[in-house]
């Protein structure tokens, strides 16, 4: 896989470069991706980061860029960032057509087998 796995809808993007400009060092940029854990397998990661992997997928959009991992790609393939609106949780959400189920909180999930 050489795209980039997910879309950021315009709202969660605006969400992101306003948290990297206050957060974040130049030359830092938006990784997701997931990890193992959360109370339902998976977790989503979104967090800012200045060292990036060669195997690293990248996407630029304006000046905020996002990076993904590979193995994490293969779980986010086709999944929409979007702003849920709601503190809890960062106030982003995923759309993951590769998530049998997610937990309550929604920064959780598990993968359809």
């Amino acid at each position: 896989m050489s795209e980039f796995p997910i879309q950021i809808e315009p709202s969660a993007l605006d969400y992101l470069a306003k948290m990297l400009a206050r957060k974040g060092q130049p030359g830092d940029f938006i990784r997701v991706g997931v990890n193992g854990g959360g109370c339902s397998g998976f977790e989503y990661l979104i967090k800012i980061e200045s060292v990036q992997r060669e195997s690293d997928l990248e996407l630029m959009i304006g000046e905020v860029k996002f990076v993904c991992d590979p193995k994490s790609a293969k779980f986010l393939s086709g999944a929409l960032l979007k702003s849920s609106g709601n503190l809890i949780g960062g106030g982003l959400t995923f759309e993951n057509p590769n998530a049998e189920r997610s937990c309550g909180c929604g920064t959780s999930f598990t993968p359809k087998s």
